[in-house]
């Protein structure tokens, strides 16, 4: 699903819309008190990254090094 931010320029409400993936961007004309000056607000998306291994160097290489028998 993707959420897509709007915002009431005249009364400043915030509210969602959302949707699935491949359908077209939705473009309400109305927020929801009735008024008609809406903008879509672009905010950073949430997601977090948390604990090691995610720089080129950490991935598939271990600390140990592996020898032959």
């Amino acid at each position: 699903m993707v959420i897509y931010e709007y915002e009431c320029e005249e009364c400043g409400e915030r509210f969602q819309i959302e949707c699935r993936y491949g359908e077209p961007d939705p473009c309400p004309e109305f927020c929801p008190s009735g008024h008609r000056q809406v903008r879509r607000v672009f905010s950073p998306p949430r997601i977090f990254f948390k604990g090691s291994g995610f720089y080129v160097n950490d991935s598939g290489r271990s600390s140990k090094s592996s020898t032959s028998k």
